[in-house]
């Protein structure tokens, strides 16, 4: 009888663009004002499952540029990978999952962001680093306020957003 291999694997099988979209909704008059931007940017990560050990990784990041109440672009990017993780302790699944996948991925995202801007005529937004451990712990804490839960130490988990 052949010994299973257990020895984790965590294999990158492919980083790629999942979705792009640049919306310009106030061109061209709003390119001819002087008024200085508001630039927002909001991220988001989402996982799942596509096979036996294999899993799709998407970090979302939505970046609104308004001058007064008009927009003057809007750009989401959908940046993914498919990892291959087996063999992984089942605690230790879900941090591998959302916290270094995502660190692999966005790097590509804040490039394509960057480069859509530009060649949109603005200045690139350079999206800033993100610490995906601490996202992931503020989305445990929340998951586990929500669902009326405690705190590693018992007390219920306070979260600030």
């Amino acid at each position: 009888m052949a010994e299973q291999d257990l020895t984790p694997v965590f294999q990158i099988q492919r980083v790629y663009l999942k979705d792009l979209s640049l919306e310009q909704p106030n061109s061209p008059r709003i390119l001819m004002e002087q008024a200085q931007p508001q630039v927002e940017i909001n991220l988001g990560v989402q996982a799942e499952g596509v096979a036996d050990g294999i899993f799709e990784v998407t970090v979302t990041a939505t970046v609104t540029t308004k001058a007064g109440d008009k927009t003057v672009f809007l750009v989401e990017a959908k940046q993914a990978g498919i990892f291959e993780i087996r063999n992984v302790p089942a605690d230790q699944l879900q941090p591998v999952i959302g916290i270094a996948c995502p660190g692999i991925v966005y790097p590509y995202l804040r490039a394509i962001v960057s480069d859509v801007c530009t060649r949109a005529g603005f200045p690139p937004v350079l999206l800033t680093e993100v610490n995906f451990q601490a996202m992931f712990e503020a989305q445990r804490a929340q998951a586990a306020l929500q669902a009326g839960g405690a705190g590693p130490n018992g007390s219920a988990v306070i979260a600030n957003a």
